[in-house]
């Protein structure tokens, strides 16, 4: 008979989530502490229901596993990683079940990694009647944590491992917190907390563009808006490396002001002006990444509806951010 297994056993490890919110339907990770949603704007709230760069992980020995959950007519595709190595991909939309099959029955690492788009209810799981199962050993890589708006969630990647978080993640070896939250990156002082509340060894910062979008922040505001959001993270991780990135190229809009007189050029010197602030105060361990420098005119092809890139856009993104961030 096959096993079943509860989505809060004790043996399955939610990795990259803020909070784990568990119930009779399931366990459902968030991207913020649930606890506490009402302090957090409801768009944003919407979004950290999306488990972008979510695990969960376990040891068994099974040849297939199987998973019930919430049904969602916009969702991403379920990746599965065995011993650190995609072994398939799922589609998740209108669906409450899926399954990965002929896996072996050797023990082995393994991951799911959960729809970067659209919420997720993890109902159970089902393995090979007879087959083990254990807790994946405690993950001593580099905790990095990057914050950012639809361009770090990445609804356009082709599934979870493809966003470029996840892949300079498994590329660095890192441990990942996703909180690039589509439409939802204006500098919250909630997120700030929350990011100085979890363990880092690195973070990034990918700002500018929601702003610019969304006329939140001015000429006034902006600037103060980024030092006291580093200053909020450095209050618990006052010397890890923290790197503060700009926009990538916008396709048509580079010079055209917003409804406050924002151009993604004034937002680019404004971010880069921040950082030099911050090392004149002490921070030695901040740092500006150009967003032009991770994706450019030369680009735009990639850039399906201007702003967004497509999954080999994000790919492009992976590959000259692995240059530019920090290393833990």
């Amino acid at each position: 008979m096959p096993h079943t297994i509860a989505a809060n056993d004790p043996h399955l490890t939610w990795m990259g989530a803020i909070s784990i919110e568990s119930g009779d339907d399931g366990v459902m990770p968030w991207r913020i502490n649930d606890q506490i949603k009402t302090l957090f704007a409801e768009e944003l709230v919407n979004r950290a229901a999306m488990p972008a760069g979510v695990r969960v992980t376990f040891m068994s020995d099974t040849s297939t596993i199987e998973g019930t959950c919430n049904s969602v007519e916009e969702r991403s595709r379920i990746d599965l990683v065995v011993n650190g190595k995609l072994a398939g991909s799922v589609d998740t939309e209108n669906l409450t079940t899926f399954r990965f099959e002929n896996l072996g029955n050797k023990s082995k690492n393994i991951e799911l990694w959960l729809p970067q788009f659209g919420e997720f209810r993890l109902g159970e799981l089902t393995i090979d009647g007879g087959a083990k199962l254990s807790a994946s050993a405690p993950s001593d890589e580099p905790k990095w944590i990057t914050y950012g708006s639809s361009i770090t969630h990445c609804r356009a990647a082709d599934s979870p491992t493809q966003t470029w978080p996840a892949i300079v993640a498994r590329t660095r070896g890192y441990d990942l917190t996703c909180l690039g939250y589509g439409g939802q990156c204006h500098l919250d002082p909630m997120v700030a907390r929350t990011i100085r509340d979890r363990e880092a060894d690195v973070i990034s910062l990918c700002i500018g563009i929601n702003i610019y979008g969304g006329s939140s922040l001015n000429e006034r505001t902006f600037g103060p808006g980024i030092l006291g959001f580093v200053q909020i993270i450095r209050e618990k991780h006052p010397i890890i490396p923290i790197a503060l990135m700009s926009p990538i190229y916008f396709h048509k809009s580079e010079d055209i002001p917003n409804e406050v007189g924002f151009t993604l050029i004034r937002i680019r010197e404004i971010i880069a002006e921040s950082v030099e602030i911050l090392r004149a105060n002490g921070d030695e361990n901040i740092t500006y990444i150009n967003g032009l420098d991770i994706f450019d005119s030369d680009n735009a092809p990639r850039l399906p509806d201007d702003l967004h890139p497509d999954n080999e856009g994000y790919a492009i993104m992976a590959q000259n951010i692995l240059k530019c961030l920090p290393t833990a």
